[in-house]
């Protein structure tokens, strides 16, 4: 029989637990920034397990301890940008006047949506297989920016109705950001500012 470990034994095992967890935290942060930049750089599409190892200095077969392919780095980021987006949305509606919240939070929506394609690529990503996990994060990431919108909105999100109503407004940013983006709603004539104005 094994003796209980002891109170400095448990306290040390703790300490050596978390130090990992640290750490592992850290290099998961590391690979997503490496994704980032490559991603800015070459393009989300673009982005590769070996160039976005390269880009955080790891061996290639380092990063499949973090994420089985690219699908489930490209949802990682697609998370990590999400809870951006939720701040982003967030902080604009807590410094704008009454009435004005939910331009706010629209508007630093676009603006984040037309720096990013991350977006663009997790609906790629969601159907390559990713893991259940992945999935999960991104699901509790997203709706926690719907949330925020519909904070700013003044909508509850306890009926269905508000639910359907926030989404429909979500969708609508995010295609009004994607014509930002491509210069399309200027081709047309039109600033975000101009059509975010409408909203009540």
């Amino acid at each position: 029989m094994f003796a209980p470990m002891s109170t400095s034994g448990q306290t040390r095992a703790e300490n050596r637990n978390r130090r990992r967890a640290q750490e592992q935290s850290a290099t998961r942060a590391a690979i997503l920034e490496a994704a980032r930049r490559v991603g800015t750089r070459d393009g989300a599409r673009q982005l590769s397990l070996r160039s976005v190892a390269a880009e955080a200095g790891f061996a290639p077969a380092a990063l499949y301890g973090y994420f089985r392919n690219k699908d489930e780095l490209l949802l990682a980021l697609a998370a990590d940008d999400l809870q951006h987006l939720a701040r982003a949305m967030r902080d604009a509606a807590a410094s704008a006047p009454d009435g004005k919240k939910l331009q706010a939070a629209s508007l630093a929506a676009v603006k984040l949506l037309q720096q990013t394609e991350t977006f663009a690529t997790a609906p790629a990503a969601l159907a390559g297989g990713t893991a259940p996990e992945a999935e999960r994060v991104f699901n509790g990431r997203l709706i926690a920016a719907l949330k925020s919108l519909a904070d700013a909105g003044g909508l509850k999100m306890d009926t269905r109705t508000a639910q359907s109503d926030t989404v429909l407004l979500a969708a609508t940013i995010t295609g009004l950001a994607v014509l930002a983006r491509t210069g399309r709603l200027t081709a047309l004539g039109f600033t975000p500012e101009e059509l975010l104005s409408r909203l009540k």
